[in-house]
């Protein structure tokens, strides 16, 4: 895998495929550049798949301030401009990575001429929100501190937000639990705690801003971030909403044959 030093901080990205325009997918929080990979190696365009802060092969910093939205921003804003310089991308994330994603596209518009989000929220609105949920994930951070990573993974993967994937073949769901494990504690409770919803600012107000094409995708299944992508759609000028059946939160991997169709038909 390539390394590219963002800001101090060496990245892992992989890069698959070539033709324009270039797209860049952002995984979710746990996972890695390799969740992409089986919808990526379908593409026929080229593709840039980072390792996010934290996560996969790219550097953890130990401090948490260093995951602020803000900066994980930036990080990713200078490997488009290095890796598609003067050209803006097709931007896609995932849950976190979609968060990031959005966070992007308002402070670098210039880099991103359509994005993608799937099973992304803006933030939280209000204060007292964003601040039970610095709490809860704080005690996650914790959680994994304590109890380490492969009892934190099992957790993880019992939430009710992706009981939809034990339908999924057992080799599947063995091939993502062996991915989370492969990252790095102290990266993901510095993710929760720099980088979490409750951290983040809210992007609800800033929805208006987006002048590119934006897609949002939601699984039927998943019916909280469904009602929160009806609500973002109608903020956003340009939005698409699609709601793919018999899919929840993780929709390109429950879904992928129709993740990646739709993915080929906004690139044609």
């Amino acid at each position: 895998m390539p390394t590219i030093q963002l800001r101090q901080l060496q990245y892992q990205y992989r890069e698959v495929g070539k033709g324009a325009p270039t797209v860049v997918m952002l995984h979710g929080f746990t996972g890695s550049s390799e969740n992409w990979l089986p919808i990526a190696q379908h593409l026929n365009t080229r593709v840039i798949l980072p390792d996010l802060m934290g996560h996969g092969q790219t550097q953890s910093p130990r401090d948490a301030v260093r995951y602020a939205m803000q900066h994980a921003s930036q990080d990713i804003a200078a490997l488009i401009e290095a890796i598609s310089p003067h050209t803006p991308v097709v931007l896609v994330g995932y849950s976190m990575g979609g968060r990031l994603a959005l966070h992007i596209a308002l402070t670098y518009p210039k880099l991103v001429r359509h994005l993608i989000l799937e099973s992304t929220s803006p933030g939280l609105a209000t204060a007292a929100e964003r601040e039970a949920r610095v709490k809860s994930d704080e005690a996650l951070a914790a959680q994994i501190e304590r109890d380490g990573i492969e009892s934190f993974v099992s957790y993880w993967q019992a939430l009710p937000l992706f009981a939809s994937q034990r339908r999924l073949p057992e080799s599947a769901r063995q091939a993502v639990h062996a991915q989370r494990l492969r990252n790095n504690p102290i990266g993901l409770t510095n993710s929760l705690r720099g980088m979490g919803t409750g951290a983040q600012p809210s992007l609800w107000d800033r929805l208006g801003e987006l002048a590119m094409p934006v897609t949002l995708l939601a699984g039927e299944l998943d019916t909280k971030f469904v009602h929160i992508n009806q609500e973002m759609a109608a903020c956003i000028p340009q939005a698409e909403l699609l709601v793919i059946a018999d899919a929840g939160h993780t929709i390109h991997l429950e879904q992928p044959e129709v993740y990646l169709r739709l993915l080929k038909r906004m690139l044609d």
